[in-house]
């Protein structure tokens, strides 16, 4: 069963730059569908970007043109890079890894805090 390791929150002041990393603990899992998820407190789980099969990447408007999803299929470890945060991106955020059509591989959360 492949564990999913998130890294990479912290706080930071608007305006500044975080980068996660989502990485699958097998060599031999290839990540052909991935997504990027957060939750504030008291709010519903959101999309925040997709990666679907065929390589079609698809951001939510809130972060459009700030942040970038890429994966790396030798570190298996998937990436969100995130610029001109704002306080409104503050939130616990997740990682989905998929090989396999319908299996959903979570990572465990991680804290993105923007201070204003």
């Amino acid at each position: 069963q492949v564990q999913i390791v998130e890294s990479g929150g912290g706080l930071v002041q608007a305006g500044g730059s975080l980068r996660l990393s989502c990485k699958a603990s097998l060599k031999s899992f290839s990540i052909n569908a991935a997504g990027w998820y957060r939750q504030a407190p008291g709010k519903q789980r959101e999309v925040v970007a997709t990666l679907s099969r065929g390589n079609r990447m698809d951001y939510d408007d809130a972060v459009k043109g700030r942040f970038t999803m890429s994966k790396n299929n030798v570190s298996k470890t998937l990436y969100l890079q995130m610029n001109n945060l704002k306080p409104d991106d503050t939130a616990v955020y997740y990682c989905r890894l998929n090989q396999y059509p319908g299996v959903d591989n979570w990572g465990q959360g991680i804290q993105v805090t923007v201070a204003s």
